[in-house]
């Protein structure tokens, strides 16, 4: 199957999940990454502001600055991430690409734990993202952990990872955990 084609369907799928479903699959998730080691011992975590049909990162914003962990959220400048430090008050513009971006100039420079999104996941920690390669080009020098929060419906293995595709370290689902 063509990564264009499973991107669609995905989107498409994420859409249509009832939103108790979509709440009752995230907490599950959520408490496996709270509970975690990796969550646990990171004091910097980048994570995105998510759009309304993917994984509700929310919570991971409000633990987060509960336990005093430094959080960064991306922007997508000339085909590459950066990211920024933010505060619970720190304002957001939303971009070309319909993602909130936050207004701050406080770079992060360093990482302990990258909460990768992404449309599609292998049970090899492979995954389909929106198609612009922003997160396999930063993830080939990111020397931090990676995680994906994944519901069940996102596992495909149907199509085959191009060589600059990037495995993610660790899956947390609501149907298995690859480690």
């Amino acid at each position: 199957m063509e990564k264009p084609v499973i991107r669609e369907h995905m989107i498409q799928t994420l859409k249509k999940m009832p939103i108790k479903q979509k709440q009752q699959k995230e907490t599950v998730i959520l408490q496996l990454l709270f509970s975690s080691q990796i969550w646990q011992t990171a004091e910097s975590v980048g994570v995105i502001r998510s759009l309304p049909f993917e994984f509700d990162t929310a919570a991971i914003f409000a633990k987060g600055f509960e336990q005093n962990k430094r959080i960064a959220v991306p922007k997508a400048q000339q085909k590459k991430l950066q990211f920024y430090h933010v505060e619970p008050t720190t304002r957001y513009e939303t971009s070309a690409f319909g993602v909130e971006e936050p207004i701050s100039e406080q770079e992060a420079h360093h990482l302990d734990l990258l909460i990768v999104p992404g449309l599609a996941f292998s049970k090899t920690g492979y995954r389909i993202g929106f198609g612009g390669g922003y997160y396999d080009r930063f993830l080939s020098a990111f020397d931090g952990k990676t995680v994906s929060l994944v519901f069940g419906e996102q596992f495909n293995d149907q199509w085959t990872p191009d060589v600059f595709d990037i495995p993610i370290d660790k899956i947390y689902t609501d149907s298995l955990i690859r480690t």
